[in-house]
């Protein structure tokens, strides 16, 4: 009888490890982007779950941001400011990665497929490309405390 509660315990610990390392695992939340081309902290990004997709939305720029509206987009987007402006939008969990959706270039005002990866429990890879992921770029995101 003892061992069969031994191995409930352990199962239990066990599970409430897991339970809480997914947990620590969620994409949602406020994350700080660094530009992949200089390093620099340009902005804070929240990233929400809406109709059962992700999307993420600029909601701070930080003063290294070199623009703060969207001058280089076409369409509705067009000369707006970036604060607010949902920049990425219909990603799906799958597996251990995010990807199915798209990413705006603000700066660029072009918009590409995008993954997502986590990278530990604070960081993310967020990756924009055309066509496959190896023509793309990678931009790390941090969780913002």
């Amino acid at each position: 009888m003892k061992l069969k509660n031994l191995f409930v315990q352990v199962c239990t610990v066990l599970f409430m490890m897991f339970s809480f390392q997914a947990s620590a695992q969620t994409i949602t939340g406020v994350w700080k982007n660094l530009d992949d081309e200089d390093g620099r902290e340009k902005s804070h990004i929240e990233i929400y779950e809406q109709n059962g997709t992700i999307r993420a939305k600029v909601i701070k720029l930080l003063p290294a941001a070199t623009i703060t509206h969207c001058n280089a987009c076409s369409g509705d987007k067009k000369g707006k400011s970036l604060i607010g402006m949902d920049i990425l939008w219909d990603m799906k969990k799958e597996g251990s990665q995010y990807s199915g959706g798209e990413i705006l270039d603000p700066k660029k005002g072009k918009v590409y497929k995008c993954k997502i990866e986590h990278d530990g429990n604070d960081k993310l890879k967020v990756r924009g490309f055309v066509g496959v992921p190896a023509l793309g770029r990678t931009q790390v995101w941090y969780r913002v405390q």
